[in-house]
């Protein structure tokens, strides 16, 4: 078997260099036509394939983004000037990477719960991607928070899936990014949050331990710890960013590489500023925190771009502000004063 550890040690230390995040465009299918849906234009493939054109190409996001994480469409598909899509990131210094998971679907047995499929086939279609281009993989894991769960079947499902993933990419040459998402779409306190997500957290390092996976050639893209959007009662800024970091520092090993979030419904501007509290008050933490957002990054830029192709400027300078600011909470230096 080729020996691929010094470059995972390689790509995993870049996806999270100082001041870089990943930006997610790897939408499914029913996903993307949502979202196009919110600007009115129909989810054709040419048009997926020049809104993601727009994202892939903008000048300057090289100096933010380490990488992005493209659907299996966007991996084969190539820019307006014919170059594949993965060949025109490589060469700007941006890394693509591919979401691998075939879905969140329901887990038998457990009412209101899902388990992600697509193990199967996974170990072919790894050595596929990678020689189109991929350095780094995806795989969400969602936990539901809500009357009696999650339960511990639908944790360990999870996130024994998610070990047996990165143990695959590793042993493919590619990084795993392992995203175990603990939803925030119920009507719980932050308190509760934190006890799933670290709960969560535990089983997950656990089973990867167990699957043989190595924790310095992985990295974490994990949910903040967060008041349910229903919550009456939601917790500030400053809360967030103590409660996540104190969640992190009681579970994630100082070896992981780094820690990217997943912005999970939050306006692009709070996504922010919740980054930027973490890192302003806690400069020595024993790995980087940095951001992997897709609708926080993509929300202003596609609401600019409307589908026409005499606004993609101005929807790339929407893009880049966003990936600016989110570099800036990288470091704890952004302020709410750079918002327009």
């Amino acid at each position: 078997m080729t020996d691929y550890s010094q470059q995972l040690k390689q790509t995993a230390k870049a996806m999270v260099a100082q001041g870089k995040g990943i930006l997610a465009i790897d939408e499914s299918f029913p996903t993307i036509e949502k979202r196009f849906k919110t600007i009115g234009i129909d989810s054709s493939e040419e048009n997926r394939r020049a809104y993601r054109d727009l994202l892939i190409t903008a000048p300057g996001c090289e100096e933010f983004i380490s990488g992005m994480i493209l659907f299996d469409e966007t991996m084969r598909q190539s820019s307006s000037d014919g170059t594949p899509f993965p060949k025109a990131l490589i060469e700007r210094g941006i890394m693509p990477g591919i979401k691998v998971d075939k879905g969140a679907k329901d887990l038998a047995g457990h009412p209101d719960e899902k388990v992600t499929e697509g193990l199967d086939d996974l170990r072919d279609r790894l050595a596929e991607y990678r020689d189109l281009g991929a350095k780094f993989a995806k795989w969400r894991a969602v936990i539901t928070i809500g009357d009696g769960i999650p339960s511990e079947g639908c944790i360990h499902a999870n996130t024994h899936a998610l070990a047996r993933y990165a143990a695959l990419c590793q042993e493919a040459g590619i990084v795993p990014m392992v995203e175990p998402e603990v939803l925030m779409d119920a009507d719980n306190t932050i308190d509760v949050c934190y006890d799933v997500t670290e709960k969560t957290l535990t089983h997950l390092f656990s089973e990867l331990n167990n699957q043989g996976v190595s924790i310095e050639h992985t990295i974490l893209k994990i949910n903040m710890v967060i008041s349910g959007k229903q919550c009456p009662q939601q917790a500030g800024v400053d809360e967030v960013a103590e409660k996540t970091v104190k969640c992190l520092l009681a579970t994630v090993p100082p070896s992981l590489p780094g820690i990217v979030f997943l912005s999970g419904g939050q306006s692009p501007q709070l996504a922010t500023e919740h980054l930027n509290a973490m890192n302003a008050s806690n400069p020595n933490l024993p790995w980087p925190l940095s951001f992997s957002y897709g609708r926080a990054l993509q929300e202003p830029c596609l609401k600019a771009w409307e589908g026409k192709e005499n606004n993609v400027e101005s929807a790339r300078n929407a893009l880049l502000h966003r990936e600016k600011c989110n570099s800036l909470a990288c470091t704890g230096k952004y302020s709410s004063d750079m918002e327009e």
